[in-house]
């Protein structure tokens, strides 16, 4: 057996949930990677919401999904906590997954990073929007300054979900050294 990289981890758990014709959200566009990714999986009659707070991200993204001719994806220079705001009622009904790489963009300016008021504010607004059997996925780095912080107050608040709620999963690997990246999955109950 091999085990997943978080990464691929995260990817294993979205596709799981999401399929052909659900809405996605990507709360951290970065490089376009994870918006491209959900693109495939909702595919031709689905919706992607990407998010991001930096120009160089939206631009990124968007030259990933042209090169690639997805259309069906809204790209929104915006912060994911203003998510709900957003998402339009016929794709609510359909938000079967959302993701985000906490941190900062990788090759960018490091102070620009999440912060635990926006994130668990988007996570909250995400989780009352997603469809049941739907999930979230949190791909947490923290080695930056401010992540520790974050990834505190996102375990204190995940470990307060309700259990007949939603399941709430941590895959991490745990003999590594400087900090290293995890995933927070959570499901939404029937």
């Amino acid at each position: 057996m091999t085990l997943n990289t978080v990464l691929a981890f995260a990817h294993q758990v979205m596709k799981a949930a999401i399929k052909e014709g659900d809405t996605a959200v990507d709360a951290t566009c970065g490089n376009g990677h994870d918006t491209q990714f959900l693109s495939n999986l909702v595919g031709e009659t689905g919706y992607v919401y990407g998010f991001d707070i930096q120009d160089a991200a939206i631009a990124s993204t968007k030259a990933k999904l042209t090169e690639q001719q997805f259309n069906r994806v809204t790209l929104i220079h915006d912060s994911h906590k203003e998510v709900s705001r957003y998402i339009k009622p016929e794709h609510t009904r359909l938000l079967k997954g959302a993701i985000f790489n906490l941190g900062y963009l990788p090759g960018s300016d490091k102070t620009v990073v999440t912060t635990p008021t926006s994130t668990l504010t988007a996570l909250e607004h995400l989780l009352e929007l997603l469809q049941p059997e739907g999930v979230v996925v949190l791909v947490v780095y923290h080695g930056h300054a401010g992540g520790s912080e974050e990834k505190d107050q996102l375990l204190d608040y995940v470990q307060t979900l309700n259990q007949q709620s939603f399941h709430v999963l941590q895959y991490a690997f745990i003999n590594q050294k400087n900090t290293p990246p995890f995933v927070i999955a959570i499901e939404k109950r029937k």
